[in-house]
């Protein structure tokens, strides 16, 4: 009879235990402004044939902690958005190409976002040289870094305001499958921390 009191009250103190560690409070995570994420595209992007409204997608290259709980996991899907395009004819010679990412999906939920472009490296196994980029006043950084796994900047793509990425060598932008594209968050974002 003790025992089984003494039984039932370790149950109550472990399952308690449990649903405060699960409740929502303690797992609701909001990512901050500012924070940058690394998305390897699984789709290319060119400004010769995207048209305005497409859809792309990448996946995240590393976990975005928020007090040391995971947020975004590596891997997770953004989804991504032309919202202009200019493409290189005879009298206009630079290409231009503007994106955002307006979703990333967390354990199978959808999550909107805001996010700008502010860097596209070329990913591993891509041909072309690594390099440095000059981008005009008022356009976000543009320096090739090594990033695990990734040579450099993208070369003949510089990075303007507003995500609007342009041709440096009077060709088309063209972002082949597999680079990565560092993405800024312009909004906060709301979800449950994946872990």
């Amino acid at each position: 009879e003790g025992l089984e009191a003494l039984r039932a009250d370790i149950r109550t103190s472990l399952s308690s235990k449990l649903v405060a560690q699960r409740s929502p409070a303690s797992s609701f995570v909001e990512v901050p402004v500012g924070t940058e994420i690394d998305v390897r595209l699984t789709d290319s992007l060119d400004s010769g044939t995207a048209m305005v409204e497409d859809r792309f997608e990448g996946a995240t290259m590393a976990d975005v902690l928020v007090g040391g709980r995971v947020a975004i996991p590596a891997g997770a899907v953004v989804r991504g958005v032309v919202t202009a395009v200019d493409p290189a004819t005879r009298t206009n010679r630079t290409a231009r190409m503007t994106v955002t990412f307006d979703q990333v999906t967390v354990n199978g939920e959808a999550h909107a976002i805001r996010g700008t472009v502010t860097e596209a490296i070329e990913g591993s196994g891509i041909k072309g040289e690594a390099g440095r980029l000059g981008v005009g006043a008022g356009a976000g950084a543009l320096i090739g870094g090594l990033l695990g796994g990734v040579k450099g900047a993208l070369v003949g793509v510089a990075i303007g305001g507003a995500g609007t990425l342009a041709a440096t060598e009077g060709k088309e932008v063209r972002v082949p499958q597999g680079s990565v594209l560092r993405v800024r968050l312009d909004s906060p974002v709301q979800m449950y921390a994946a872990r």
